[in-house]
């Protein structure tokens, strides 16, 4: 048994054991008295259109758990994520705080004592079932106060059309890549290899990469590690063998952002790319077979990939504890839970509900990135520095890859500007 696959069979079996338990923490919480609750809730807009706007998955349940549970309304507001984090920061700042936010980050607020702990709102079955990778980044000095609410994780696409045309096999090392975007510029494939290092998401490219040589941006205690060795060496491979070699384009990856990226992926322009699910969807709405397969490594594939989680937390300031538990409980119910994934091509963030997508043929398109997701590394979520961080990251990594760039320079400068801002927290 792989260590994956145990990891979710302990979390399974705890949660299985969890339900004999007739008492929840949330069932002992103050606010649950007689009268009527209303629960203001925040959350963020996964849509692109009207047509599929979140706004209409949390009405629908809002309506749904009020039915099962008389006495408690929930006021659904729903923003777009450009928008979201800074609504609730400016709602938080007025002593207006929601009851139940669904947002990118939660240290922030967990630092200043403005969350609920997850064991102060949950039902025991329900902290349970939350993979334990994901648990573990929502925590706070030890504390989980982040309930993980969807996720997704990375994989390395590839266009099988163009691939089949020039006589290659997937790539399994950093050689390979090298080696195949080589044959693919040779035969005029516009984008060999896309590599996204504009200020869009640019920390999510790098992370992927400093993954795939061994580093990452914190060290095994959680402590930053940006200027490590490793990484050096992996963004000076990047600056000598990808870019330097002219296989990364003809836009510089210090100005392609990820949805050029991707849209150039689509239209059948790019060789290979770190993608994402929502990709893999609209690559073969367009007619492009996309293969897919870990990023590869120095020497092999690589044994953790990059993962990407959003956050639902319970706030204190209204003394909603037990209705907000009651909430997130229903919220977690895998009907639930695999109805939101399904509906923006996203992964569940419980042990039950991945086990169904597991068997569920409808979900077969998902299940390599659902197999990664276990073992995926995270942002360091539980740093309120990251925040400044991530900008750091998203300015200046582009120029360490560009032929003459200072990959050791660039990390230092953004290691410094992060450790200033952890000591300032």
């Amino acid at each position: 048994m792989g260590e994956a696959v145990q990891r979710r069979f302990l979390g399974v079996t705890a949660a299985l054991a969890a339900l004999g338990m007739t008492a929840t923490l949330s069932g002992c919480a103050s606010g649950s008295g007689s009268g009527d609750v209303t629960l203001k809730f925040v959350a963020a807009d996964y849509g692109t259109s009207a047509a599929n706007t979140s706004e209409t998955y949390w009405n629908n349940l809002a309506r749904k758990f009020e039915e099962a549970h008389p006495g408690i309304k929930v006021d659904v507001h729903v923003y777009a994520w450009k928008d979201v984090d800074r609504e609730v920061s400016e709602m938080v700042a007025r002593n207006e705080a929601p009851d139940i936010a669904q947002i990118g980050a939660y240290a922030d607020y967990a630092k200043k004592d403005k969350l609920y702990s997850a064991d102060q709102m949950l039902a025991i079955r329900t902290q349970a079932n939350f993979l334990p990778s994901l648990s573990d980044a929502g925590k706070v000095n030890g504390e989980q106060f982040g309930l993980p609410f969807i996720a997704s994780t990375r994989l390395l696409f590839y266009n099988k059309k163009l691939f089949s045309e020039a006589g290659l096999d997937a790539p399994e090392t950093w050689s390979d890549i090298k080696r195949d975007a080589a044959r693919l510029k040779e035969r005029g494939v516009r984008y060999p290899f896309a590599l996204p290092l504009g200020p869009e998401e640019s920390q999510a490219e790098t992370l992927m990469w400093l993954l795939s040589g061994g580093g990452g941006y914190t060290d095994d205690v959680g402590g930053y590690d940006i200027d490590s060795p490793r990484n050096i060496a992996t963004l000076t491979w990047l600056r000598d063998d990808l870019v330097g070699s002219g296989l990364t384009g003809p836009v510089a990856p210090g100005k392609l952002d990820r949805a050029k990226a991707f849209d150039a992926f689509t239209r059948g322009q790019v060789g290979m790319l770190n993608g994402h699910p929502t990709l893999m969807e609209d690559a073969e709405k367009e007619g492009v077979e996309v293969g897919m397969v870990p990023l590869p490594g120095v020497d092999g594939p690589s044994r953790g990939s990059m993962g990407v989680a959003d956050w639902m937390m319970g706030f204190k300031q209204n003394e909603h504890r037990a209705e907000i538990g009651k909430f997130f409980d229903f919220a977690y119910e895998d009907e639930n839970v695999l109805a939101f994934a399904d509906e923006y091509d996203m992964l569940p963030v419980t042990d039950s509900a991945s086990a169904q997508m597991e068997t569920d043929a409808r979900h077969k398109p998902l299940r390599e990135f659902l197999a990664a997701l276990p073992n995926s590394q995270f942002y360091p979520y539980a740093k309120t520095s990251w925040a400044q961080a991530s900008e750091a990251l998203k300015e200046s990594i582009g120029t360490a890859v560009e032929p003459g760039g200072d990959p050791a320079g660039v990390l230092a400068e953004i290691a410094r500007k992060a450790t200033q801002a952890e000591q300032a927290e």
